[in-house]
This record gives structure tokens, C-alpha cells and sequence, in this order.
């Protein structure tokens, strides 16, 4: 027996041996074709300079932190959810509540309109995702339905391409895909090792892949027919807080509590940008790219937003105007406008 189980740690040890001898092999193979940087590339481009970004708008309406928000395809609405318990449909030009709708549970961490902007889904620490459907002339939540329930929290979740479907991410480490109309689980998503915490589709017509942060520092790409992970990238030093496909769909911005935001090229199958100053020691809890995809903008716990330069990753603008830490931000369908919500109760909008 005792024989058996030596044995049985040589092969083991082996094997550990042949993997680590593989992923230095890989490692040197990457290295060679590593022929440049994203910043020297760049050096030959103008720096940006001038931009004023300034609040247009401040909504003022939550009575706890505000933890999510997601804008409608009109680029006029924007739906935001909050610790208490509340979520909330406004007017971004006007500044008026169209619809408040009292949620079952408080910490709502997540929300999203549907592409039809007919329906939004929301959910939290209740474990559940909930559509409600905004095309009514009743009250909002007598509309309800819940369409799937998580083992854990529901950190985050995304209509991908229709109001038929929804995809979640949880803190049970999975993430999900649901029919909206049977509530029926379409497809399971395992590979994180610890609480997954945003997630983002591919931005192609077809979109069948999403990329997923988690607090087990990974940034995973699924294939979502399959519910196979068909690229892991790792080089974060904490949990990775968000997650943005550029726009061109060959890259992924990522924001981390290790404070830095990276850029994972795709086709590169590496890290190929970190935006970080030694003066930033906040985390950077949301991402989003401009419309071209040379800005990156993220909101951090210092109650900041940084603006970068993705291709010379340098800051090119900070802005205040939160009291408190950025939880949330998007820019706006059209790319006109981007939103922040804060732990300070409030949305503001920038231009």
C-alpha cells in the first residue's frame, strides 16, 4: 500500500515537472514573437490633450450607495440600483425618476436594460436575477418575473444580443445563461475559483463569446455555446473588479483592488498594457472604453475618475466630483456622455 501511494506522488511530481517545463517552453515561444510594445507603436501618435470633461447632470434620488447602473440602447435613460433596496429608471436629460421600484432584497449589485430597452433585470444579494418589464402603463412591479437563481450573490449580468436570454456572474465562482420566458438554465460556466465580479460580451454581431473578472485575480473568455473557457489571462495582483471588451472586440481592459487597470490582447494571448501611477494606491472598481477606444476611463475608491490613453498608457485626465468611492461607470450608447455612480448616494454625467 505504502508502495502504491509513493508511487502514485512520483507520477504526480512528474507531471507537475512536465507542466512547469511546458509553461516555460510556452513562455519563451511568447517571448519571441514578442517583437514590440503597445507604447512604442504609439510613440509616433499625437498626445491627447485638452480634453474637458466637465458634470452635466447629478442625479440625487438614492437613499444608500449606489452600486450599479446600465444605460438604455435610446442613450437617454439610464437605470441604476442601489444598497437600499431601490431601482431606479431616469431621465438623463431631465434628471426626473420615471420609475422607483422597491427591490425584495438591499444591496441590488447588479442591473441592465435589454437590448429592446422594453425590460431590465436586476439582482443581488437575494441570489436571484429579476426582469421587470418597463413597457406598461401599471406599476413596474407588478411586472416582475425571476428568471434564475444563483448558490450565491449576483454580482453582475448582461442581455447578450436579445431579450430572450440573460447571463449572470456570481459570487458562487459560476456564471450562468438563462431563458428569460422558461427561467430555464441554458448554460453553466465553470472555471473561476472564487467569486466572479463582472462580465462583458464580445462586442461582434454574432457574439458568442464574454470575459469574465474574478476575485481569483483571473480574466477569463467563454465560449458561450459550449460553456467551454477557451483563453484564461493572469497577471493581476487582487481581485479584478471589472471587465470592458475594446471596441474592436481584440482586447479586454480589466480594473483591479490591486489598483491598476491592464489591457489583455486577445490575439497577443498576453498582457499588453498596465495603466498605473505610483500615486494611485486606491482600487479601480469600473472601466469603460470611449467609443474609438482610446480612452480608458475608470473609477477608483479615491472618489476619482482616471481618464487614460490606452495606447501611450498615460493619464491624460482626472477628475473629481464624487464624495465618495466610483462604483460604477459607462459611457453611453452613442459614446456623447458616460455615467458614474458613487457610494455617495449619486449619479452624476459627464460630457
Amino acid at each position: 500500500m505504502a508502495q502504491e501511494t509513493s508511487s502514485k506522488f512520483d507520477t504526480i511530481e512528474s507531471l507537475t515537472k512536465e507542466a512547469d517545463a511546458l509553461k516555460l517552453r510556452l513562455e519563451e515561444e511568447r517571448q519571441k514573437l514578442n517583437d514590440v510594445t503597445i507604447a512604442t507603436v504609439a510613440d509616433r501618435l499625437d498626445v491627447i490633450n485638452f480634453l474637458t470633461i466637465k458634470v452635466k447632470r447629478h442625479l440625487k434620488g438614492h437613499q444608500a450607495k449606489v452600486l450599479c447602473s446600465d444605460w438604455s440602447p435610446d442613450k437617454r435613460h439610464i437605470v441604476s440600483s442601489s444598497q437600499d433596496g431601490k431601482m431606479i429608471i431616469w431621465d438623463a436629460f431631465t434628471t426626473n425618476k420615471e420609475h422607483a421600484v422597491t427591490m425584495p432584497t438591499t444591496w441590488v449589485m447588479a442591473c441592465a436594460y435589454a437590448p429592446s430597452g422594453n425590460l431590465v433585470a436586476c439582482g443581488g444579494l437575494d441570489n436571484k436575477v429579476t426582469v421587470y418589464s418597463l413597457n406598461t402603463d401599471d406599476d413596474v412591479s407588478t411586472k416582475k418575473k425571476t428568471v434564475g437563481t444563483h448558490t450565491s450573490f449576483m454580482s453582475c449580468c448582461t442581455f447578450p444580443n436579445s431579450d430572450q436570454q440573460i447571463l449572470t456572474g456570481s459570487g458562487d465562482s459560476t456564471c450562468a445563461l438563462w431563458d428569460v420566458e422558461s427561467g430555464q438554465l441554458l448554460q453553466s460556466f465553470h472555471g473561476h475559483s472564487k467569486d466572479v465580479m463582472s462580465l462583458d460580451l464580445a462586442p461582434s454581431e454574432t457574439g458568442n463569446t464574454f470575459v469574465s473578472g474574478s476575485c481569483d485575480k483571473m480574466v477569463l473568455m467563454w465560449d458561450m455555446r459550449t460553456g467551454n473557457c477557451v483563453q484564461a489571462f493572469e497577471g493581476h495582483e487582487s481581485d479584478v473588479n471589472s471587465v470592458k471588451f475594446h471596441p474592436s472586440g481584440d482586447a479586454v481592459a480589466t480594473g483591479s483592488d490591486d489598483s491598476t487597470c491592464r489591457l489583455f490582447d486577445l490575439r497577443a494571448d498576453k498582457e499588453v498594457a498596465v495603466y498605473t501611477k505610483q500615486s494611485i494606491m486606491f482600487a479601480a472598481n469600473a472601466v469603460d472604453f470611449s467609443v474609438s477606444g482610446r480612452l480608458l476611463f475608470a473609477g477608483y475608491n479615491d472618489f476619482t475618475v482616471n481618464v487614460w490613453d490606452s495606447l501611450k498608457c498615460v493619464r491624460v485626465s482626472l477628475l473629481y466630483g464624487h464624495e465618495n468611492r466610483v462604483s460604477c461607470l459607462q459611457v453611453s450608447p452613442d459614446g456623447t456622455a458616460f455615467s458614474t455612480g458613487s457610494w455617495d448616494y449619486s449619479l452624476k454625467i459627464w460630457a
